[in-house]
């Protein structure tokens, strides 16, 4: 192709609006962002929980399928989503009922005793609801953290019932069935780079348009750690900056760890289940505020730096690999140029963490306090991909490895020899 072809191409596909082009390449697997918020201040659930609910109802660009979707999503929410503090008129549903269909969180866990799998709803406040050991095995994130699901539950009681009355008799997580990659990449090749970066801000909720190039960048750094596999990513920066969003409302196959405080078993690895923790469960394992890090275990730091360096680590006489990328975010709480004359950039970071050895197993730094705080008019109302799609997309992208030469690589300096070659597939 030619250097005046390309330069037209690049001209024409600029003159098309990021919506158009959403719609046309992406249909029905977009959803007008404003929609989410709309939704979101009214239900406490995740925004791909939403959006997936969205994408079945409102992936159109035409106002009256929107708001004829808009009453159907806001029907099924009504109606299954579970409200904390209406548990027990659910709860007195399923038992009218006999089954009832609900939107809730669930963790599973082992009852040794009765050798039967225990799921808990948490919304629901349900503690022993009996479920089959078939979606145990098919998802195994049930033991770990939990994942939200669209779940039947049963009511069922008798006189010497050992058990809870209730069983989850059916049970569909709230992700993408599957992802045909070779789709989205012939959809790519009708954005230029720029509107593709805009597209994927866009995609999580932020208005693109209300940024510098080089917040813009900063954002997208957020997402590398979900799609490299064993990526160390830290930002540190003010409140308000949305640090930890991403990981905790755009991504069902990350994990935020909140507190702080965790232990080797539930991190790494259990010895006396004999089963890999949470890096072998989940594409990140997100810190959120990095200063309450603090491990029970005593060689905690010691294991976290091990498998930081190589993607493994020991227990016992096993070598056990994972490819969780590490996610540390944290608050600075004085300007920066204060902590430089008083510290450093990693002082948020507990005293067992300040470690040079640590500290060099980061592959980026985000200098969060050049990402404004988050206003109004930073989320945007247009179209993007729904995230639950986008979410997929980010975990097929770890079988691809970011050293092969497929086009045009672009990489930015706060990133430290890693290409985003997602962004330019």
């Amino acid at each position: 192709m030619t250097t005046d072809t390309t330069t037209i191409l690049t001209d024409t596909l600029s003159s098309v609006s990021l919506d158009t082009l959403l719609n046309t390449h992406f249909a029905g697997k977009v959803v007008r962002k404003d929609l989410t918020k709309l939704i979101k201040e009214g239900a406490n659930v995740p925004v791909y929980v939403l959006e997936y609910l969205l994408g079945m109802y409102c992936a159109s660009d035409d106002e009256a399928v929107i708001q004829k979707g808009l009453v159907n999503v806001k029907r099924i929410l009504a109606e299954n989503y579970v409200r904390p503090d209406e548990a027990e008129k659910v709860k007195s549903k399923v038992r009218e009922s006999g089954t009832y269909k609900v939107i809730d969180k669930i963790t599973v866990k082992l009852n040794e005793k009765r050798d039967v799998y225990e799921a808990l709803l948490s919304n629901l406040g349900v503690k022993n609801a009996e479920i089959s050991d078939t979606y145990v095995r098919q998802f195994e994130k049930l033991l770990v953290g939990g994942i939200w699901c669209i779940v039947t539950l049963k009511y069922h009681f008798e006189e010497d019932q050992r058990g809870s009355p209730f069983a989850v008799t059916d049970l569909k997580p709230i992700q993408m069935p599957n992802m045909d990659m070779a789709a989205l990449f012939e959809a790519r090749k009708s954005f230029t780079d720029e509107q593709w970066m805009d597209a994927l801000i866009r995609s999580t909720g932020m208005e693109p348009s209300h940024f510098k190039e080089r917040v813009k960048w900063h954002l997208l750094a957020r997402m590398v750690p979900l799609v490299e596999n064993n990526y160390n990513f830290c930002e540190l920066g003010p409140r308000g900056t949305g640090k930890s969003h991403i990981y905790k409302e755009i991504s069902p196959n990350s994990i935020l760890v909140s507190g702080g405080q965790t232990t080797v078993a539930n991190l790494f690895y259990n010895m006396g289940a004999r089963k890999v923790g949470l890096v072998g469960l989940w594409d990140v394992v997100a810190f959120d505020e990095v200063a309450g890090i603090h491990f029970k275990d005593h060689d905690g730091v010691q294991i976290m730096k091990d498998y930081m360096a190589s993607g493994s680590f020991s227990r016992g006489r096993e070598s056990i690999n994972a490819s969780a990328a590490m996610v540390f975010v944290g608050n600075i709480n004085q300007s920066v140029e204060s902590l430089v004359k008083t510290s450093h950039l990693l002082a948020p970071f507990p005293e067992a963490m300040i470690d040079s050895a640590f500290f060099d197993r980061f592959h980026a730094y985000v200098p969060g306090w050049e990402i404004p705080k988050m206003r109004p008019e930073f989320f945007t109302n247009q179209y993007g991909l729904i995230v639950d799609y986008l979410a997929e997309y980010l975990r097929e992208m770890r079988k691809y490895r970011s050293d092969e030469p497929n086009g045009e690589l672009i990489t930015d300096h706060i990133l430290s020899g890693h290409l985003l070659k997602f962004f330019w597939q």
